[in-house]
């Protein structure tokens, strides 16, 4: 069968696994010839074994039986299993800020045991297309330092970017502790003149204590070392003397020695300005970072602390007075507008809801409110310590943070109960902060229902015992479902994300817990951003709206989609982001495709 096979010697380019099925069948034809297997074991070279394996499979399968076969494993015990890998993707795609450790720590708080390690995710990453393989073959010219313990050094910085509806761009005052990556300054400011700076610097020594030292750049604001014509001692400076606070300059055009707090702008860039946009005014800019900053310090996992919130490490020394200094500190000509407060004006005798009242309450540590009439509220276990004000008539009861709603729930109080709640401190209530919460029993008919519900990590919600796909990318966000008879309405930040048929009938939507009635329309889903299509040319180099974007020449040739937004271009090919570049101005796009 064989006999045209030729031989090893007359082949150019040995083949050795020619070679080896010739040798095979050689042997096998020895032994069908009647010799011993023993003599063309010691004949051929091989073990008696192997000669009667050749022999079983000629005789099984022909010539074919001869070829090589592999030694590869069938099954791998150490194998990610395809549930955990699916999850991993999952997460990935549900948030492509994540990088392999994060995700490895997610999964271990997903129950997943045990958790696979940050190298075997970023392996399932590369397989799946998620992210893109790198190499690192140079050696950091920078060594990585931390101090020792809290409080020690706050690194400084001013950061520009912050833009306003009406085009005007606010800067923003930042520090973080070094020890514990705590933010303890994101002040916006109109401008960054000095006495800004140090105001907002006074206040968070007031706020967390004195540090030990601070490491700044050399911007005027921080230093008058460069002061002309003769070094002069600027007022930060001066309190810094003042409150026995050392002060570290970095080396110029060394942005790396105060990377803790370069690498927190870009983390805040991304997360947040870059998705928010303008911002309607100071206030609303500054309460936006207030609330993302509070999330960043007490919820978010930070890997250069293995995986522990900035919170849980960093110990506050705050002082029994002010530093001396920050007295004479006196606010800018354009401060900071606080946050509004929600007017409170008292209710006329008489009206729907006169036996209301409001009152002050501070959330238990297991995140719990004990209301009279044997009512709990719940909320994340997050915000216990947390103080609120509670709205309470016979009918609602509204929570608040800070001015901010946070929960409604129907009312189970009495008469007696809001009695009782006056006599121990409570305040006649003004208006009510928000839409009642819906009556129980039956509703009238074309009454739309809303409540609030947080995605989970699969992207559902439950509703009245219904367990309901939502979408994965909402998951971890608070939501807004309207009810309104056959249809269920998603509202997510303020915007018509879904519409799904309703889980339950419209009679029960009054029975669902925190159910509060509206006669509000729908808001308008989101508008898409606008989308540029461009064939990267050979240097790598292409041109948007009067702005050349360095893409790279590794992809030269490839056909990218560009997100146009209100501050970034945003660079995609295949899905995958290659690159975000700033927008540096506001032309008109005239070319979508070229």
């Amino acid at each position: 069968m064989l006999d045209d096979l030729p031989v090893a010697d007359e082949v150019e380019g040995f083949d050795d696994r020619a070679w080896r099925v010739e040798h095979r069948h050689r042997a096998v034809l020895e032994v069908l010839g009647g010799a011993p297997v023993a003599q063309v074991a010691r004949q051929f070279g091989a073990s008696r074994q192997s000669v009667h394996n050749w022999l079983r499979r000629f005789e099984a399968e022909g010539a074919q039986g001869l070829v090589e076969r592999s030694r590869r494993p069938r099954t791998s015990p150490s194998r990610l299993p395809a549930e955990v890998e699916a999850l991993v993707c999952e997460l990935r795609r549900a948030y492509p800020r994540w990088g392999p450790r994060r995700i490895a720590y997610e999964l271990g708080l997903r129950g997943v045991d045990p958790a696979p390690g940050r190298s075997t995710v970023y392996r399932v990453l590369v397989r799946n297309g998620l992210v893109q393989p790198q190499q690192q073959t140079h050696r950091r010219s920078y060594k990585r330092w931390q101090r020792d313990a809290p409080m020690q050094l706050w690194q400084l910085d001013i950061m520009s970017g912050i833009f306003l509806a009406g085009g005007r761009e606010c800067k923003l005052v930042t520090g973080i502790d070094d020890h514990s990556r705590f933010v303890v300054i994101a002040q916006v400011v109109a401008e960054p003149s000095g006495r800004a700076v140090c105001q907002a610097f006074t206040e968070a020594m007031g706020r967390y204590g004195v540090p030990s030292e601070v490491l700044t750049d050399n911007g005027k604001q921080f230093t008058g070392r460069f002061t002309k014509p003769f070094p002069a001692e600027v007022l930060f400076e001066r309190i810094c003397r003042e409150n026995g606070i050392t002060t570290r300059l970095t080396k110029p055009r060394s942005p790396t020695t105060t990377g803790k707090i370069e690498r927190w702008h870009g983390t805040l860039r991304r997360e947040l300005l870059d998705a928010a946009g303008p911002f309607e005014s100071m206030a609303a800019a500054q309460a936006g970072i207030d609330a993302w900053v509070r999330a960043y310090n007490h919820g978010r996992p930070h890997q250069s602390l293995n995986m522990a919130t900035p919170v849980s490490v960093f110990r506050p020394t705050p002082a029994s007075e002010p530093p001396p200094v920050a007295a004479t500190v006196r606010p800018s000509s354009a401060p900071v507008a606080e946050t509004p407060q929600m007017p409170v004006p008292q209710r006329q005798d008489g009206e729907p809801g006169a036996e209301a009242v409001e009152f002050d309450m501070v959330i238990t540590p297991a995140g719990r409110l004990c209301l009279p009439g044997n009512q709990q509220i719940k909320f994340n276990a997050a915000l216990g310590g947390h103080p609120v004000t509670i709205w309470a008539d016979l009918r609602s009861i509204h929570v608040l943070l800070g001015g901010e709603l946070i929960r409604t729930r129907t009312s189970r109080l009495s008469p007696a109960d809001l009695a009782h709640l006056r006599q121990q401190g409570g305040r006649g209530a003004g208006p009510e902060p928000a839409a009642s919460a819906a009556p129980r029993g039956q509703l009238p008919a074309a009454t739309a229902v809303e409540l609030d519900r947080t995605v989970g990590r699969d992207g559902d919600v439950q509703l009245g015992g219904h367990r309901v796909k939502i979408e994965v990318n909402l998951a971890g966000q608070r939501v807004t479902l309207r009810l309104d008879q056959h249809l269920m309405h998603v509202i997510a930040a303020g915007r018509l994300v879904k519409t799904l048929p309703a889980p339950i009938v419209p009679g029960q939507a009054a029975r669902l817990t925190g159910a509060r009635t509206t006669q509000q329309p729908l808001p308008p889903p989101p508008a898409p951003p606008l989308r540029a299509i461009r064939k990267v040319p050979a240097d790598g180099i292409t041109m948007v709206a009067r702005q050349r974007l360095r893409i790279g020449r590794a992809h030269a040739g490839k056909t990218v989609t560009i997100i146009i937004e209100d501050t970034v271009f945003r660079v995609l090919h295949n899905d995958i982001e290659l690159g975000i570049h700033p927008r540096k101005n506001t032309e008109a796009i005239t070319k979508y495709r070229r």
